[in-house]
């Protein structure tokens, strides 16, 4: 997979890399992990305050983790011959 670019014209990943990464091919699966990474550090992100009462904001990495997981897990149950 490495050479091949990553997005098309339309924001979306090319079905070269959604079937290679549905296929095992750990390349394709990090192209499709890096694509979903900003959507996933946010679905992460938590409010906490400090001792004055301020807000901040962290990424939960067991969350991140979590759903990076997820996300894994539904690229293996992919079945790219529905979607073509």
């Amino acid at each position: 997979m490495s050479g091949h670019k990553t997005y098309n014209r339309s924001g979306l990943l090319p079905f070269r890399v959604i079937e290679a990464a549905a296929s095992g091919d750990v390349d394709a699966i990090n192209k499709v992990l890096k694509h979903y990474d900003g959507y996933i550090k946010a679905l992460s992100t938590k409010r906490l305050f400090d001792e004055s009462g301020r807000p901040y904001f962290f990424i939960d990495e067991e969350t991140r983790r979590t759903l990076e997981t997820k996300l894994i897990v539904r690229i293996m149950q992919f079945d790219v011959t529905r979607a073509a």
